[in-house]
C-alpha cells in the first residue's frame, strides 16, 4: 500500500503539501510582442489564475524580481493578486529576488507576507518621469520642427521644444497624485508593520536587511527554506510556467501578419530593452 501511495501525484497525497509558485520578473510595461514579453497584467493574469485555481493549496508563493515601470500595470497586477487571494481564500507569500523596487515593490505589497534576501533591493516608493531634449540638436542639423494642434495643451512636454515651466508644474502635479496612490497602497498593505522614517516614501531604496528593519518586508529567507519550515520537509513547489504553443511561448493579444510586423516588432523590442536596462541600472544591476 505504501509503495502504491508513493506513485500518486503529490497533489493527490494528503501527506504532501503542494504550493503553486509564480515567477514575476522584468520591467513592468504595457504591450509586448512575439520578440519580447513584458511584465504586465496580460502576461501575469493567466499564471495567477492557474496558481490560485489549485483548491488543495493553502497558499500561493510568488517570486518577484522587478525594478518597476508602469504604475498602472503594477497596480493592476497587485489588485488581481489580492482579488484572487480573497476569492480563493488563500495566503500569498511574496519572495523578493534581486530587486522589488518602485512598481516591483507595489506588486510585492500584494503578499500577506514579504520575504527577501538580505542583499535584495526593496523600496523606491516614488514616481519618476524621464526623457530627452533635442532642441539644440535640431538647430545644429538644420531641421525645422512643424507642429499643428487643436487644443493649446496638445504639445505639452514636446522634447523638440524648449521646456515650459507651466508644463513641468503640471507634470509634477500628476506625479504627486500617482505618488499619493502608491503611498496609500503601501500603508494599507503594510499597516502597523511600517516604521517611522522620514525617507520611507522619498523614493530611496534599501537592502532586504534594512527593509526588514523598516517594515517593508516581514522576514529574510528564500523560497525553499521558508516553505519547508512552514509546511514541512515534504512540501512540494509546483512552478506555474507560461504555456507554450507549437513554436514557442504564446504571446497574449491578437496575432496579425508576421512578416508585415516583424521589423516593427524587433524595433519595439529593442527600445523596450533599452528602457528596461535603464530601470535595472538604477539599482546597480
Amino acid at each position: 500500500m505504501a509503495s502504491l501511495k508513493s506513485l500518486l501525484p503529490a497533489r493527490f497525497r494528503k501527506d504532501i503539501t503542494v504550493i503553486p509558485v509564480v515567477r514575476l520578473s522584468g520591467a513592468i510595461m504595457a504591450g509586448g510582442n512575439q520578440f519580447r514579453q513584458n511584465l504586465n497584467l496580460a502576461t501575469a493574469a493567466p499564471l495567477l489564475a492557474r496558481a490560485f485555481a489549485d483548491k488543495q493549496a493553502p497558499a500561493v508563493a510568488i517570486m518577484i524580481n522587478s525594478p518597476g515601470g508602469s504604475p498602472v500595470q503594477s497596480r493592476l497586477i497587485y489588485k488581481r493578486i489580492r482579488d484572487l487571494a480573497e476569492e480563493k481564500d488563500k495566503k500569498v507569500l511574496m519572495f523578493v529576488e534581486d530587486v522589488a523596487a518602485s512598481g516591483g515593490y507595489m506588486i510585492a505589497c500584494a503578499g500577506d507576507e514579504i520575504f527577501a534576501d538580505p542583499s535584495s533591493v526593496v523600496g523606491s516608493i516614488g514616481v519618476i518621469s524621464a526623457g530627452f531634449g533635442f532642441t539644440g540638436l535640431i538647430d545644429k542639423i538644420g531641421v525645422e520642427r512643424r507642429v499643428y494642434t487643436a487644443g493649446e495643451n496638445k504639445s505639452v512636454l514636446d522634447p523638440f521644444q524648449p521646456e515650459n515651466p507651466d508644463d513641468i508644474a503640471y507634470l509634477k502635479e500628476l506625479q504627486l497624485e500617482i505618488h499619493r496612490v502608491f503611498i496609500d497602497l503601501v500603508k494599507q498593505s503594510r499597516g502597523a508593520r511600517l516604521k517611522e522614517d522620514p525617507d520611507l516614501f522619498t523614493g530611496r531604496f534599501w537592502t532586504g536587511q534594512r527593509g526588514k528593519e523598516l517594515g517593508l518586508v516581514d522576514d529574510l529567507g528564500d523560497l525553499r527554506a521558508t516553505l519547508r519550515a512552514r509546511y514541512g520537509d515534504k512540501v512540494k513547489m509546483r512552478l506555474i510556467a507560461p504555456q507554450r504553443g507549437l513554436f514557442g511561448r504564446k504571446v497574449p493579444g491578437v496575432a496579425t501578419g508576421f512578416a508585415a510586423n516583424a521589423l516593427a516588432g524587433v524595433a519595439e523590442a529593442g527600445l523596450n530593452a533599452i528602457d528596461e536596462r535603464a530601470l535595472w541600472s538604477r539599482y546597480g544591476l
